[in-house]
């Protein structure tokens, strides 16, 4: 049930959308104005779509209360009203969602992070496969990936890449995939034919602003080296890998993917950036609760968030216990249901909580 208090939230978010609107057909408005009011209009859009449908919702349920007394329309009536409640039920539901307060970082690109875990050169195996099933589902939204650092194994596996994904909300729908992934499968070592387990961890870091991190240049301690690894005869002959330390927090982030160092340095500073704004982002929420807390996605990486069994066909979320039989599938990049699965279930989590605290 939406209530009085809501109905005056919504009325206010419908005004200011009709006020961005008047704004950006003035013909005067300014580049800067037309980018930032776009960008306001865009946030609010959907509550606003939402809005307008429910209240026409309502106004066709009571069109057609007066036709229930009708003898030869009254059924027919009956029938539509039904249906408009269960569509008003829907939207009230929809609404409810949208009015969550956001999370700040959804609209953010992110870094993403997968390095092998226990298992060995099974462990590197899988963390290539989770890179190349995140790179398929990055494919199928229209995001952009870019490696950034990769650590390869002789037989095709990573021990640790990291690469940036940008694109529209892409935090949002990657960020409940942080955490420990288990793989049961026979490795292609295997002599036996034994099932092994091995992990693989996944970290999601949305990439800060410019504004939003200030790094003073007298707290980097910077180095730089010759490059090893694959990637041609140039790679060993100038010192074009970069490894920056952040002295007050004790990070490090290293670059050798490009032959320059200067792109090699910004690869690195932005990785920093990010490794910064999450260190920010932790305390901000260690000062919340535990629930809101899972909301953000902060999700501890201990925690084994999901199993691919091979055998089975199967991978499961256990955070939600969902369970697919379409593993080929998923690591080609099916991952909507999962992920959907994922912020609904979140969402919902995060509608109890509001309603507690209310």
């Amino acid at each position: 049930m939406v209530s009085t208090g809501m109905l005056k939230r919504l009325d206010e978010v419908e005004k200011r959308y009709e006020e961005i609107e008047r704004i950006l057909s003035n013909p005067q408005i300014g580049v800067e104005e037309i980018h930032l009011y776009s960008k306001e209009r865009a946030d609010i859009a959907d509550i606003v779509e939402t809005y307008r449908e429910y209240k026409r919702t309502l106004e066709e349920i009571e069109k057609n209360k007066p036709l229930l007394e009708d003898k030869e329309l009254g059924e027919l009536a009956k029938e539509e009203i039904t249906a408009l409640e269960a569509k008003k039920l829907k939207l009230e539901e929809r609404l409810l969602i949208l009015l969550l307060p956001k999370d700040p970082n959804d609209s953010k690109n992110v870094f993403l992070e997968i390095r092998a875990g226990t298992g060995g050169e099974e462990a590197a195996l899988f963390a290539a496969d989770l890179f190349r099933m995140y790179s398929r589902y990055a494919e199928r939204n229209g995001w952009k990936v870019e490696i950034m650092s990769l650590n390869e194994t002789g037989v095709g596996g990573f021990k640790e890449v990291i690469a940036a994904i940008e694109g529209k909300n892409v935090y949002s729908k990657l960020k409940y995939e942080a955490g420990v992934h288990r793989v049961q499968r026979i490795p292609i070592t295997e002599a036996g034919g034994r099932i092994h387990t091995s992990t693989a961890t996944v970290a999601v870091l949305a990439e800060p602003d410019e504004v939003d991190i200030s790094i003073d240049e007298k707290d980097l301690k910077i180095d730089t080296y010759r490059a090893s690894g694959p990637g041609g005869q140039h790679v060993n002959k100038t010192d074009s890998a970069v490894r920056i330390t952040h002295i007050p927090t004790g990070i490090v982030v290293q670059c050798q993917d490009e032959r320059s160092q200067h792109k090699n340095r910004a690869k690195a500073m932005r990785m920093l950036r990010a490794r910064l704004y999450e260190l920010e982002e932790q305390k901000r929420l260690a000062e919340i609760s535990n629930m809101r807390r899972s909301m953000v996605g902060s999700g501890e990486r201990s925690e084994k968030i999901r199993t691919y069994n091979f055998p089975q066909n199967r991978v499961t979320d256990h955070r939600i216990g969902l369970t697919l039989h379409k593993l080929e599938e998923i690591l080609d990049g099916d991952l909507d249901e999962l992920i959907q699965a994922l912020i609904t279930y979140y969402q919902t989590e995060s509608l109890k909580q509001q309603a507690i605290a209310s």
